[in-house]
């Protein structure tokens, strides 16, 4: 073996790069293994570089509405979407270098190649330069997950396509499907419908965002239809015919008809499969659960020195998530090493904030109101309307709510749920005050800032006890 390490971390997203810097920030000799670009999906293919493209909708979108503020611009807005494709693979770009620079400075060996385990404890790397066998006393797994294909839809990249072809078009769809109504799927549908498509989203459940809480569906699905996009929920595509200019999709409706429609290109969003075969993990003992690697709440998988984080783990697969595991990885392992300055807690997964960035933005953390009652709680429910908030109406951007869900025996915060303008960024205020475990009696009597949207996560605390002040 040429090299043997305190750590290896095998995967370098969001999850495994974070783990890799804290591994050697607490001393120990660590390395990461890449087969592909370090920053793994979330910062190449999938977060940042999408939300680069959401922004260049989002600014087209506000020049189109220019009227509305006062403003006139001469001429019609024309979306450039090679331009747009190159701006976000800068953005791209631009943090791959980023967390190249962080492993130096963490002095993070980084090995490029397919990693592959050997046993708990090594792992081989095949590289451009040939294979090598590298060992540590611990390994994380943090592998990730790629997109779900259906089988009568394999993605081609020329008429079917996966986030990946979606994100870097040969061209610009004119009828686009979208299948799933997930956050991948809404925000590719918002993207494109901003950028001129004629946008159709198919989902098979009876609502849109099917995890959100049933209000926030429902005002999105009114919102997405207003700004012209067509909403099948109940539905399924039952067959795909792809031609060189266009597709043929069989859907079946709500009512249980089947009927073909034609549209030029299809996104495919129907969920994530863990990268977790032909990795060594069948034969180390690792145990699988539908591909996904399971875990305890510090990370271990049952196979001394042998760990997993992310989305090759159970859910929910964001990368928020995927970076708290690494970190509390790093941490128990060097407690077991030998650091008694270290104290790993588990993750609360009742906790971990969603974000959706489609136009309205969603943004959510803990029960929805329907799962509250469902678990036994006997809920106070708030909701507060940005129409009655001062600084939405003077952005211009009076659509959307907050909810917040209470136990109402003990004034617990059990969820919050919010859509509307800036909420992926207003949702922490919440995220720290469960975190905390803080009641209903703590946010009545915090300050918000005037003017800001925020204002509206007071007044639905508020609403939930009947004491709203500005509706």
């Amino acid at each position: 073996m040429s090299a043997s390490y305190d750590v290896i971390v095998l995967g370098s997203g969001p999850g495994g790069y974070v783990a890799a810097i804290r591994a050697s920030q607490l001393g120990l000799k660590t390395a990461i293994v890449e087969r592909e670009l370090l920053g793994g999906i979330c910062l190449n293919w999938g977060c940042i570089p999408t939300k680069a493209l959401l922004r260049s909708a989002e600014i087209k979108h506000f020049a189109e509405h220019a009227g509305d503020y006062g403003l006139k611009i001469a001429g019609k807005i024309e979306a450039d979407l090679e331009a747009v494709v190159k701006r976000s693979r800068g953005v791209a770009s631009q943090l791959n270098k980023g967390v190249t620079h962080l492993m130096k400075k963490n002095k993070v060996t980084v090995h490029m190649g397919e990693g592959t385990l050997k046993s708990p404890t090594s792992i081989e790397v095949k590289g451009k330069d040939g294979a090598d066998t590298i060992s540590a006393k611990h390994i994380i797994v943090a592998t990730g997950a790629r997109a779900r294909e259906l089988p009568f839809a394999k993605a081609d990249g020329e008429r079917i396509w996966t986030y990946r072809h979606a994100m870097t078009p040969k061209e610009m769809p004119t009828k686009l499907l979208v299948m799933g109504s997930g956050a991948i799927g809404i925000e590719f549908a918002s993207f494109y419908n901003d950028m001129g498509a004629d946008v159709t989203v198919v989902e098979m459940l009876d609502r849109i965002v099917p995890v959100e809480d049933k209000d926030v569906s429902a005002f999105l699905e009114k919102a997405l239809t207003k700004q012209g996009m067509t909403i099948m929920t109940g539905a399924g595509v039952e067959a795909i015919e792809a031609g060189t200019k266009g597709v043929k999709a069989k859907i079946k409706g709500k009512d249980g008809k089947v009927a073909e429609h034609e549209f030029s290109h299809v996104i495919s969003a129907v969920g994530i499969v863990p990268n977790t075969e032909n990795i060594g993990l069948e034969a180390v003992g690792a145990k699988l659960d539908r591909g996904f690697i399971q875990i305890d709440e510090l990370g271990r998988t049952g196979v001394k020195g042998l760990w997993a984080i992310g989305d090759c783990t159970p859910g929910p697969w964001l990368a928020h998530k995927a970076s708290h595991e690494g970190v509390t990885a790093a941490e128990a392992i060097a407690q077991e090493l030998g650091n008694k300055d270290v104290h790993p807690h588990g993750l609360d997964r009742n906790n971990i904030p969603g974000c959706t960035y489609c136009h309205p933005q969603i943004a959510s953390v803990g029960m929805t109101e329907e799962k509250a009652k469902e678990a036994g709680f006997e809920v106070k429910a708030g909701t507060f309307p940005f129409i009655g908030n001062g600084k939405a109406i003077a952005l211009g951007e009076p659509e959307g709510f907050v909810k917040t869900v209470f136990d109402a025996k003990t004034g617990e915060l059990l969820g919050a749920h919010m859509i509307g303008a800036e909420v992926t960024e207003m949702i922490q205020g919440y995220v720290v005050g469960k975190t905390l475990e803080t009641t209903e009696a703590e946010l009545m009597q915090t300050v918000f800032p005037h003017p800001t949207i925020s204002e509206s996560m007071h007044e639905s605390v508020l609403a939930a006890y009947g004491r709203a002040i500005h509706i």
